[in-house]
């Protein structure tokens, strides 16, 4: 409820000020503990996701992985923030930036994330001296507090508050106090571009700050002379992974026109191996979807393509069986500019789509609203360098030669447009969670001024 969020926050508040008095090396020695902590309880944990989101178990426990490896990650950050010392132009002056830590973080998460996202932005906020405030998905709670409750005792076992890693379960009505709430420093939101809009306009309103990972609409081209052993697993793994519900899910498949027939049908026959079941079942390559909701909406998505004259090769229906299970699905003979292909639905329809040229290609990845994931499979050297310079891909994580999918923690991830423009995880994306403040120091017995203006 809106009372329990209430005394949540002022709890966390009241918290924060114990961690920023800790050194940034024993905030990470506690993050690298939570890792450890997570450790042991990776395969329960990925059990926990599998049964609750649906993804496949080994799945699952890759995403607690992702948390255990950046706060190992954050351990090593944490000795490592600084700012420059940077030379004055007047004498005996001393020109410093000092960073330091925006207070409470508050991180609203997806369902189809229900811990890595949380691990990315938590990890790094904590050693940077932040509290947090989670408000996971309403349909993956228990994964929550699972998580909470592990992080809580390591906290508590270091004589810290466990209110530093703070929970909130809730709906809407929650999330909407988050971004309204000036007691928040700042607000990562991991979400569609829909309620990403609503909730940026909500927190500019009061001049908070936001970090944004919203939508993708993720191509990958293939040219004439791309290597097929990788492109068909590739673009397997991109669009059937998860069951087409990751944010960097490969949805638009560019084919050279040379090569259209035949990776269609390769890919065809690679989508008629996929083993369809329990998540549970370690032989299990494809779950089901999340929500009945969602089913409706791969079916919407279904009729549109074939209305706008795109022809389904592949999958399209509903599985006859106990829960959200739906065909992956490939559709070929759609324009690059169908309405359909430029709508991101969070199921596995993947749409495949002829090309000519480069320019043509590069141009039609960059055309839809999003800018998250992009891959291109090619051997030509001049053609990689183009597709990652400033005519190629417009996307935050930019590929070659392998999916749009299954980022590293060492990089930064987020992308561009309705993407949101928020970056988390690895390179410098923890100076979002942190304030940063240039510092003139004057140890000398004169005022000189800047520029040097005379002021007598």
């Amino acid at each position: 409820s809106l009372e329990d969020y209430e005394e949540t926050v002022k709890k966390a508040k009241e918290a924060w000020k114990v961690w920023a008095d800790i050194p940034a090396p024993k905030r990470g020695e506690i993050v690298r503990q939570i890792g450890d902590a997570l450790r042991q309880k990776i395969k329960v944990l990925g059990s926990l996701v599998s049964l609750e989101m649906g993804k496949i178990f080994v799945e699952g426990v890759g995403e607690v992985q992702e948390y255990v490896d950046v706060c190992d990650y954050a351990v090593g950050l944490s000795r490592m923030i600084g700012g420059p010392i940077l030379p004055s132009e007047r004498p005996g002056h001393a020109l410093i930036e000092q960073w330091n830590p925006v207070g409470l973080v508050g991180i609203i998460t997806a369902f189809n994330f229900p811990v890595a996202v949380y691990g990315w932005n938590s990890a790094i906020a904590m050693i940077c001296g932040n509290a947090c405030l989670w408000k996971g998905a309403p349909t993956t709670s228990l994964i929550s507090v699972a998580v909470t409750k592990i992080i809580a005792k390591v906290l508590e076992d270091n004589k810290v508050p466990g209110a530093i890693c703070s929970l909130v379960c809730g709906g809407a009505d929650i999330g909407t106090a988050m971004a309204r709430d000036e007691r928040m420093d700042l607000l990562s939101f991991t979400g569609s571009t829909k309620v990403g809009k609503q909730v940026a306009l909500m927190v500019q309103e009061r001049f908070g700050r936001s970090l944004l990972e919203l939508g993708g609409n993720n191509a990958i081209i293939v040219f004439e002379d791309a290597d097929l052993n990788l492109v068909i697993p590739s673009a397997l793994f991109a669009a059937v992974g998860t069951a087409g519900q990751r944010c960097t899910t490969a949805r638009r498949l560019f084919l050279h026109e040379s090569i259209h027939d035949e990776v269609v049908a390769k890919l065809a026959k690679a989508y008629a191996q996929v083993r369809i079941g329990d998540p549970w079942d370690s032989d299990t390559l494809y779950g089901p979807l999340h929500t009945k909701e969602a089913v409706k909406m791969f079916l919407d998505a279904v009729e549109q393509a074939k209305q706008q004259g795109g022809s389904v090769v592949y999958g399209g229906k509903v599985i006859d069986r106990p829960g959200n299970y739906v065909e992956p699905t490939i559709v070929t003979g759609l324009a690059h500019n169908a309405p359909i292909v430029h709508t991101e639905t969070f199921a596995p329809i993947l749409y495949v789509l002829k090309f000519k040229e480069e320019e043509e290609v590069f141009a039609w990845n960059n055309e839809v609203k999003q800018g998250l994931s992009s891959s291109i499979f090619t051997k030509d050297l001049g053609r990689i360098f183009r597709w990652l310079g400033p005519k190629g891909s417009d996307c935050g994580i930019v590929n070659v030669n392998i999916p749009t999918s299954g980022a590293e923690i060492g990089g930064a991830f987020g992308g561009e447009k309705h993407t949101g423009g928020g970056r988390e995880s690895g390179s410098d994306s923890w100076k979002l969670y942190m304030r940063k403040s240039t510092c003139t120091i004057n140890y000398s017995k004169d005022l000189p001024l800047a520029q040097g203006i005379k002021f007598q």
